[in-house]
């Protein structure tokens, strides 16, 4: 059981969570009603590279999830008109994603909502506050941040222990 301190901060974290998620998918609803924000989340990790573009593999790592999920995701966005792909003149079998001029109008919107959200959220701190806002979230961070990174390893120990498993032996019936 959790004492006080611990109830209450698990309360907000959670609360805080699901108040940013609804407030995000409502600003996509309104201003881009055909990306979900996992989709938007997407184009934001390739936004980022200001016109570099992104691998698949980069794409996944960054968002901690599967090639074939962004794969999957990436074609939606292809045929949405929001992303391209093109092939590295360097190396052919290298594909580069990155955003269309649809794709950089949606990224420059969803981070004009996160601007506006930090404005909003900070507006009426002190400095002394924003100080002490600042130095908790960057600490709860790197907590999560490590918590990630155990889980990913403990995941990838498991399956590596799982594929070098000795096969099962047959189960056998006894026929008299």
């Amino acid at each position: 059981m959790l004492d006080e301190f611990s109830t209450q901060l698990n309360n907000i974290l959670m609360a805080t969570y699901h108040s940013i998620l609804k407030i995000e998918e409502q600003s996509l609803k309104n201003t881009l009603p055909d990306l979900s924000v996992n989709e938007m989340h997407l184009l934001e990790t390739i936004g980022k590279t200001h016109g570099n573009g992104r691998t698949v593999s980069g794409i996944a790592e960054e968002l901690g999830i599967t090639q074939p999920s962004v794969t999957a995701a990436v074609n939606k966005l292809v045929k949405k008109g929001y992303v391209e792909r093109w092939r590295s003149e360097e190396d052919g079998r290298v594909v580069y994603i990155y955003l269309t001029k649809k794709g950089n109008s949606a990224y420059a919107l969803h981070s004009y909502f996160h601007e506006n959200m930090v404005r909003s959220v900070v507006r009426e701190l002190t400095e002394e506050e924003k100080a002490h806002l600042l130095k908790g979230m960057v600490r709860l961070n790197a907590f999560f941040q490590q918590a990630a990174a155990a889980a990913e390893e403990k995941r990838r120990v498991q399956e590596q222990e799982r594929l070098n498993a000795p096969p099962e032996a047959e189960s056998k019936e006894r026929i008299s």
